[in-house]
């Protein structure tokens, strides 16, 4: 009986194996990717709205030329940037302003950032998800009696991809007295300082980084950075940002890895660079070095082979490569342009 009870069984699933076949019951789609075509977009007759209708995968326009207008000279693969390779959080200053930076999207820090506020008591009296603004009540501090004191976080797309920026406001008043805007500096930069302190220990702290947030996926849908290359006229770095800042974030990007800083002037707006791979190529061999090869090139003064130049517009800060020796060509000078922006912060 045991034994008829087990070809029963067995007998009853190989038809439903047939039931999932392509010819079954129940259609298996997995492959049918495979053999799908290409309709034409769907037109909506004018004075309707064609919004239900849109794509769900939209295929952005690329500025930059990904292939290379000859064979010849086809550059190698950029490296992976350092910063994209796991979570990093730091506080950066400039001036009298102070954010956080974290590699992480918008909208996964955001919900972090509330989670964090709200497991330290914290109350939220604003937040708005789509604009990436957070206003807390107005907090009373021990060491601080008869004052009260709010902060204001905005949570801003960083300078590449898949970061943001977390900046710090704050705002104090006399426990009594009326309540006044907000300023365009903070008033107590120890109490600010204090603040990105303790976001940023939060953030790292925070096991809980899994969750995104789909309201504050529109922070940040504006790039700051971007290569402009066009066909008749040399690609450039645009960074919509004011110049100071842009400034900071060239020093700091050609200042690591493969990038070596040879000079500098910020009144003309010139960094003179090189790069490392081209020292090394460069350098004699070994048995050469062991005849004195190369002695005199250690004693002579470094000299640049790259001139990367800072220009302010109104459309934002240009950021230029030129050989500082020969002309280069137009795929070395977006290879270097991209390899700015991957350290940039």
């Amino acid at each position: 009986m045991k034994r008829f009870g087990v070809i029963l069984c067995f007998a009853l699933t190989l038809p439903g194996c047939g039931m999932f076949a392509k010819d079954g019951l129940f259609h298996n789609r997995a492959d049918d990717y495979l053999v799908a075509r290409e309709h034409p977009v769907i037109k909506v007759p004018e004075g309707l709205d064609g919004q239900a209708l849109g794509e769900l995968y939209v295929i952005p326009t690329v500025a930059e030329p990904l292939i290379p207008e000859s064979r010849q000279g086809i550059p190698r693969p950029q490296p992976l940037g350092t910063s994209l390779l796991e979570e990093e959080i730091k506080v950066q200053s400039l001036g009298d302003k102070r954010w956080v930076w974290i590699n992480r999207a918008p909208a996964e820090v955001w919900p972090r950032v509330r989670n964090m506020l709200n497991s330290n008591d914290i109350g939220v009296a604003r937040a708005d998800a789509a604009e990436g603004l957070i206003e807390t009540v107005w907090i009373e501090f021990d060491d601080d009696p008869g004052k009260l004191h709010r902060y204001r976080l905005r949570l801003e797309q960083g300078m590449q991809a898949d970061t943001t920026e977390v900046s710090v406001g704050h705002a104090v008043m006399a426990k009594d007295g009326p309540v006044p805007p907000w300023p365009e500096s903070s008033l107590a930069d120890e109490r600010e300082s204090a603040m990105a302190d303790f976001i940023a220990s939060g953030l790292a702290g925070d096991a809980n980084a899994g969750s995104v947030s789909l309201l504050a996926q529109s922070i940040g849908s504006g790039a700051k950075v971007a290569v402009v290359a066009t066909t008749d006229a040399e690609p450039y770095l645009l960074i919509k940002l004011g110049y100071d800042r842009s400034w900071a974030s060239v020093a700091h990007s050609v200042s690591r890895d493969e990038f070596l800083l040879v000079d500098q002037d910020r009144t003309r707006g010139l960094f003179y660079v090189n790069l490392k791979e081209d020292v090394e190529r460069e350098k004699p061999g070994f048995f050469a070095r062991m005849l004195g090869a190369g002695k005199a090139d250690r004693e002579a003064p470094v000299a640049a082979n790259y001139r990367i130049e800072l220009h302010d517009t109104d459309q934002g800060v240009q950021v230029r490569v030129n050989g500082e020796k020969d002309a280069l060509e137009r795929t070395r000078v977006l290879e270097l342009l991209k390899r700015i922006r991957a350290n940039l912060a």
